[in-house]
């Protein structure tokens, strides 16, 4: 929603996606930064109670100003939405059925005010819904799914200009860090009192090197950088199929198992492969490393058969196809975050999934050598480069957005 708002500035999806931001920090995290991993369908043992409403309870809470844009909003003037047989419960889960413009044509009020009765009306409901009994919640936390979160956060946060999103992106990494890996591999899932258990999957080591790479755009940490190369070293060493390229989805010091699989699929998550594959090139070209680029190129080596025979099944290895034959662009800019704002604000004002911005303070130390050459000068500098070629350093904003106009 977040990539949907940054492709026409349409307020409606910005709002979604803050509204999701803000349920995911209210109800899904952990004391220690990380996030929980679902919740239950009912409460009271009955399927959706906590979410459900009548027309008379929301009237009862609302003025009749907010009652009469709520309405047809959320669909309470329509018949209820929701039947539970079991006891023969018929109610509304509030869904939106008109947008603000249809409630302001409907009713005559201007669509700011119909924006604040909405706002209002809201903030009432969600008070009265929270002193309900709520759902059990599952608290376990798994790698994989902080790793998703932790991307989408920092994608969101970085697009909205949301610190509190960032925020909670880097907390929860930091919580993966020290909770959920040791020296020598990361841990799939862990209790909220810390215990780490069982050794963590394909999945989990792609996500979250795919999430580091996010969160590096979105604050620029040398930890996280640092998290990345663990991460494609720990891949290389401990999952790749070296003999057939691809990555299997246990480790090679996993317990035996009847069948190993290697799988390139797109399922209800992406792909573990074509993540890797996506985040090797990456990190590849952000490091200037070939081990990186050439582990990437081997997985879709291996995965051409899949890819050619059942393309739809496989999107996320489309994905770094694409990024591997036409690589795109990196830019590093070198900069004081102050200074260095206009030249982020700028490149993030229009929609580049491919595109990957990383701002660098100019008294970080202790660079990757190919960064460290992107040196820190006394103005903003941008260094930009596609795959392995690099264009000369840009310190002028409107011709660095100019060379990026056809990205």
């Amino acid at each position: 929603y977040a990539q949907l708002y940054q492709v026409g500035g349409d307020e409606a999806f910005g709002s979604v996606a803050r509204g999701i931001g803000g349920w995911v920090l209210r109800e899904m995290r952990a004391p220690g930064g990380g996030f929980y991993a679902s919740l239950d369908a009912d409460s009271e043992g009955v399927e959706g109670k906590y979410y459900l409403w009548t027309p008379d309870a929301a009237q009862a809470l609302l003025t009749a100003e907010e009652y009469a844009v709520v309405a047809p909003h959320y669909g309470l003037d329509r018949p209820p939405n929701f039947h539970e047989p079991h006891h023969d419960l018929r109610a509304w889960h509030l869904a939106v059925y008109a947008g603000e413009a249809d409630v302001a044509a409907a009713t005559g009020v201007p669509v700011p005010r119909v924006r604040e009765l909405l706002a209002s009306a809201r903030t009432k409901l969600l008070a009265a819904r929270a002193a309900r009994v709520r759902p059990g919640r599952d608290e376990k936390l798994l790698t994989g799914w902080n790793a998703l979160m932790i991307r989408g956060l920092a994608i969101a946060g970085r697009i909205l200009n949301r610190d509190a999103f960032v925020d909670a992106a880097d907390a929860a990494a930091r919580f993966v860090r020290t909770t959920l890996r040791d020296e020598r591999r990361l841990y799939a899932t862990a209790t909220d009192a810390g215990r780490a258990d069982l050794p963590a999957y394909l999945d989990d080591y792609a996500y979250l090197l795919d999430a580091s790479l996010e969160l590096l755009q979105a604050r620029f940490d040398p930890v996280v950088l640092a998290d990345a190369v663990w991460l494609a070293e720990r891949l290389l060493a401990d999952f790749e199929a070296t003999d057939l390229g691809g990555f299997w989805f246990t480790a090679h010091d996993h317990e035996a198992l009847l069948h190993r699989s290697r799988p390139f699929a797109d399922e209800a998550t992406p792909s573990g492969n074509g993540i890797a594959a996506g985040a090797l090139l990456r990190l590849g070209w952000l490091l200037a490393e070939p081990r990186y680029l050439a582990a990437a190129e081997r997985t879709l080596r291996a995965a051409w058969p899949a890819l050619t025979d059942y393309p739809h099944g496989h999107a996320t290895l489309l994905n770094a196809l694409e990024d591997w034959l036409d690589p795109p662009a990196l830019v590093v800019i070198r900069g004081e975050a102050e200074a260095a704002a206009p030249y982020r604000a700028a490149l993030a004002a229009a929609y580049h999934p491919r595109r990957m911005v990383v701002v660098i303070p100019p008294d970080v130390t202790g660079l990757p050598p190919a960064l460290a050459a992107k040196a820190a000068r006394d103005r903003v500098t941008a260094y930009v480069c596609r795959g392995m070629a690099c264009d000369a350093p840009e310190t002028d904003l409107p011709a660095l957005v100019a060379a990026l106009a056809d990205d």
